[in-house]
């Protein structure tokens, strides 16, 4: 699958921050931040479809912006010479980090992944909140969806936690393969049913626990399937919105029979972790 680029002029982070809310209402589903510049990405295909909106609303708001297209390619070589480990504060604390790192002390759990794309190494915001979490929320012997699973983080944090055994979907092929690198590489790989697809590849299924770090519109669209999805007393760790889009993820959670017993907010992102009645 090819990607398009879209490159924002930003001058502050707050600028940076409202591109992002307005371009999680498309099918964008990484953001970077560099210095002056947001960097968004969405699949060629899904672009094109909402592409007149878009760049209708850069122009109205005076925005510099540019696009390239992202060719599929070995990203591990680039990446491997600037990604430094991602050490998450929680307890027990967790390390995430390339083939090429020292493993991390004893007590400390070891996560190691390979993307194949600059997404979901574990240096964004929601993905250290949602891994801190998983610390907390009790997954022991507990079978679980990582849903949109990108390089495999969470799910590889989960079974490191206790998890029994883990659904990693993700709609992008370039994902599901890093997935299956980096579950290989984190010697987790026989407890890991890594599918390529949205929310209907697991219609009918059940799950103890589900790990979504997506974006508000598709956690929206997908809480009728996340409530189908898991039984009564099943968890559902949410991220990838922002704080003042929680009341609205609630709101939605309430309707299928969730109750909030969490939601933590860093940097404007938030975390929310629902029980379900």
């Amino acid at each position: 699958m090819e990607y398009v680029e879209l490159k924002i002029s930003a001058k502050s982070d707050e600028q940076a921050e409202i591109f992002t809310a307005f371009l999680s209402d498309f099918p964008f589903d990484s953001f970077t931040y560099e210095e002056g510049a947001l960097l968004a990405y969405a699949l060629c295909d899904e672009y094109s479809a909402c592409a007149e909106e878009v760049e209708a609303m850069l122009r109205e708001c005076g925005a510099e912006f540019s696009l390239s297209k992202v060719e599929q390619q070995n990203w591990n070589a680039e990446w491997e010479e600037s990604f430094e480990p991602v050490e998450v504060k929680s307890i027990p604390p967790i390390r995430i980090r390339a083939p090429h790192h020292q493993a991390p002390v004893a007590g400390v759990i070891d996560v190691v992944i390979a993307p194949r794309m600059s997404f979901g190494t574990g240096h964004h915001t929601t993905t250290a909140l949602m891994t801190a979490h998983i610390t907390n929320i009790g997954v022991e012997g507990l079978c679980g969806l990582d849903m949109g699973c990108g390089t495999g983080v969470l799910a590889i944090a989960a079974l490191k936690c206790g998890a029994e055994k883990m659904t990693a979907v993700d709609i992008d092929d370039w994902a599901c393969d890093s997935c299956r690198d980096s579950i290989a590489l984190s010697g987790v790989a026989d407890k890991v049913d890594v599918r390529c697809g949205s929310i209907d590849v697991v219609a009918g299924e059940k799950y103890d626990f589900i790990l979504a770090n997506i974006n508000r519109n598709i956690l929206l669209g997908m809480m009728p399937s996340f409530a189908e999805a898991l039984s009564k007393g099943g968890k559902l760790l949410m991220s990838g919105f922002f704080i003042d889009d929680a009341p609205a993820i609630e709101a939605a959670a309430a309707e299928y029979g969730f109750e909030v017993a969490a939601c933590q907010e860093r940097d404007g992102w938030a975390v929310m972790y629902c029980v379900k009645h």
